[in-house]
């Protein structure tokens, strides 16, 4: 005699799944990932372009963290800044320069719209020494822009 209490009625025909079923039934990206939002659903992006170019040019200078511009780019666009932030505080530590807020003024802004919830564009940032490029592509995710790939040249 087991000492087992029964299941009830609604309970005892529940299908098991294998962990290799399981994973090819439920695409957790479907759920998870970000969502892509339409233009409608999002605010202007010439405000974002300038200040993400004005925070990417200072973090790059070393005068701004950047933790700082994370919420705003994706996971692959931090890591390619942070790289250029530890090259960029190795010349600055080979020469002996402390980091300083750079000058510099947002020049003109050319966006282009390929598909609905992307928009890239080019900055031109207007330094004491040269001019810049900053190229952008935002893409809507979650109802709000993130950068998705971001450029100084």
């Amino acid at each position: 005699m087991s000492n087992a209490l029964p299941l009830p009625h609604n309970l005892r025909a529940v299908p098991r799944i294998s962990s290799a079923q399981s994973s090819s039934a439920l695409d957790t990206d479907e759920f998870f990932a970000h969502q892509p939002s339409p233009r409608s659903s999002l605010p202007g992006p010439t405000p974002l372009l300038e200040n993400l170019t004005r925070c990417v040019i200072e973090v790059l200078a070393g005068a701004r963290d950047l933790e700082q511009i994370s919420r705003w780019v994706t996971d692959d666009v931090y890591r390619h800044l942070l790289k250029r932030v530890v090259l960029s505080a190795r010349a600055r530590q080979a020469k002996g320069r402390a980091p300083a807020r750079p000058t510099f003024s947002i020049g003109s802004i050319s966006q282009f719209e390929p598909r609905d919830g992307v928009v890239e564009a080019v900055v031109i940032v207007r330094g004491r020494a040269r001019v810049r490029a900053v190229a952008i592509r935002l893409e809507g995710l979650d109802s709000r822009w993130r950068a998705t790939a971001i450029n100084v040249l």
